[in-house]
């Protein structure tokens, strides 16, 4: 009895094994195509994807380098640098996405924004634009040009009348070169929990961001 038992546990350690390695090669077959995926787009002196690479990545793919698609899959390899990724940031989007081919990327980009825009997802991915946009390094705000380009494409079809007014707002005020992170996590609150464009519910006794108080009294200025 215990020979039996040893040679079906023998046996179910073979399987084991080779169903291990069995995916070890998969995994294995698919990096090879990830990383020959990110050569045909790379530089080969930095061994980098470079503007110039994204620029021929999306053309590939169909979609404008100002898609919220290009940004949400910068968020997903958690690329640290704009306009550039390496191997190693390739590699963990892609393996993520399950796209070792330019077909299965094209196909997995509207799978990737419905996870986006999950409400537990969406913030993280709000507040990863901001910090992509920081280009030097100590870099703590951001130019109202770049602002109002940057809510154009992470909510302009999400919150369309609020983006319009606060762009339209940021472009006409004075006090504001430049826009810092917690400016700009105050505006995704303010789409999210205050009723617009009547703002009944906005108290600025609250935390607010100064540039929100000001931004409401101007609406209310401008429907007067």
């Amino acid at each position: 009895m215990r020979r039996s038992s040893s040679k079906k546990k023998s046996a179910e350690s073979v399987a084991t094994d080779l169903f291990r390695s069995a995916s070890s090669k998969a995994s294995t077959k698919e990096m090879d195509r990830i990383d020959q995926l990110f050569n045909q787009y790379a530089n080969r002196s930095s061994n980098l994807i470079d503007p110039e690479g994204i620029e021929q990545l999306c053309s590939n793919l169909d979609v404008s380098h100002t898609d919220i698609r290009i940004l949400m899959l910068a968020w997903k390899m958690k690329a640290e640098k704009q306009g550039y990724f390496t191997n190693e940031e390739w590699r963990r989007g892609l393996k993520a996405l399950r796209a070792d081919t330019l077909n299965k990327l094209k196909k997995a980009l509207p799978e990737l924004e419905k996870e986006v825009r999950r409400p537990t997802n969406f913030a993280d991915f709000y507040a990863y634009a901001f910090n992509y946009c920081l280009t030097e390094e100590k870099q703590k705000s951001i130019d109202i040009e770049t602002i109002c380009q940057l809510l154009e494409i992470v909510m302009g079809s999400t919150f369309r009348a609020q983006v319009d007014y606060f762009v339209e707002y940021l472009k006409i005020q004075n006090d504001y070169k430049v826009i810092n992170m917690d400016q700009w996590m105050g505006l995704y609150r303010f789409c999210n929990e205050i009723s617009f464009p009547d703002m009944g519910n906005y108290n600025p006794e609250l935390a607010w961001p100064l540039i929100l108080d000001n931004f409401v009294e101007w609406i209310a200025e401008k429907q007067a």
